[in-house]
């Protein structure tokens, strides 16, 4: 298998997979009462344990400054989305099956920082991005008005 193939596994297809089953989670817990905040407490608890077991278990525990200041802008806006899914569960009673395809679009606004910021439209091909994000949001709409 390559390179390429496995990275698309690994990071790709096993968190897709992953973050399906998590999301079924967030459902759940919203059902099961808790706050925005101790839910947020609960996944940054788990988070950091499971953070110093792969640091121990790959014996690298490398860091610089500029990239711990860009991991904590992640958790920022990571926990800051998370905040806003729970809300919607648990005081707006959002279905689930609903929010994820509207949420899952951050996958367009990394594709367009990616190529405008990083660079990455040089190794990409446009049109296919292009198609992929006219069906994107058009799954996106079609999921999100299917509430009955």
């Amino acid at each position: 298998m390559s390179k390429t193939t496995l990275a698309l596994l690994v990071g790709g297809l096993l968190p897709a997979v992953l973050f399906g089953v998590a999301s079924t989670f967030q459902k759940t817990a919203a059902r099961a009462g808790i706050g925005t905040g101790p839910y947020l407490i609960a996944i940054g608890a788990v988070v950091l344990l499971i953070g110093g077991a792969v640091t121990v278990a790959q014996s690298d525990s490398t860091a610089t400054r500029a990239g711990a200041a860009w991991a904590c802008g992640y958790g920022v806006l990571w926990s800051a989305a998370i905040g806003c899914i729970v809300l919607a569960l648990s005081r707006y009673d959002a279905n689930i099956s609903q929010l994820v395809p509207l949420y899952n679009l951050n996958t367009l606004v990394a594709v367009a920082i990616g190529m405008a910021v990083l660079g990455e439209w040089r190794e990409i091909v446009l049109w296919r991005v292009a198609a992929g994000a006219v069906l994107a949001v058009a799954g996106g709409v079609l999921v999100a008005t299917a509430a009955r």
